[in-house]
């Protein structure tokens, strides 16, 4: 569980294709001093496990279906990645509940520079919408956003200069895709709802 308060702009330091998987090496020094094997950490917005670590540096192992589903499978050696450990239970909420499970991609449509923050429209997969409200939550490449306004096909969030500084926001240009990842308790609230398929 994470809370999409990104604590490290960190690099992709290398990609090594394997078999229908690959494994990625960031450069991430402030998360990875205390990262041992078996830790979680969120790349971009992507739950993935510490395979290895070494100082500055460690290694994930990532599915095939985990790089078709997400952005990261368009990610080169040398692209900025925003990371954040998994939240403790003396963690502070200062974003909301994040799991790390991408729901799907988005676009970014348009940039609007204003005079302390910037606007940026996101393309919205048609499966998602029903879970995005005005003013409650999203996770966009892993980072913790209030949505501004909303259709049925795309979203705006108001980006503060901190946010354009310290992740991958301030610098996707128009055409980026982006990992999305809805309020979890939306989806909770529709299954319990009546008529809702279990499974």
């Amino acid at each position: 569980m994470f809370t999409g308060i990104v604590e490290e702009l960190g690099t992709l330091a290398g990609v090594e294709e394997l078999d229908r998987a690959a494994r990625l090496t960031l450069k991430g020094p402030r998360v990875a001093v205390d990262a041992t094997h078996g830790d979680s950490i969120a790349v971009n917005g992507v739950c993935l496990t510490v395979v290895d670590n070494t100082g500055d540096e460690f290694t994930a192992d990532v599915m095939a279906e985990t790089l078709s589903r997400s952005a990261l499978g368009g990610l080169a050696a040398g692209d900025p990645v925003n990371l954040e450990r998994a939240a403790t239970l003396s963690t502070r909420l200062g974003g909301h509940l994040v799991q790390g499970h991408v729901d799907g991609v988005g676009t970014v449509l348009e940039r609007r520079p204003d005079t302390h923050w910037e606007v940026v429209r996101i393309g919205l997969p048609a499966d998602l919408g029903r879970y995005v409200v005005e003013k409650g939550s999203i996770a966009v490449d892993g980072v913790s956003l209030t949505v501004t306004a909303v259709t049925g096909d795309w979203f705006e969030v108001s980006l503060i200069p901190t946010t354009l500084a310290v992740t991958t926001l301030g610098t996707r240009a128009v055409g980026s895709r982006v990992n999305l990842e809805v309020d979890v308790v939306a989806k909770y609230v529709e299954k319990l709802l009546p008529g809702k398929e279990q499974s």
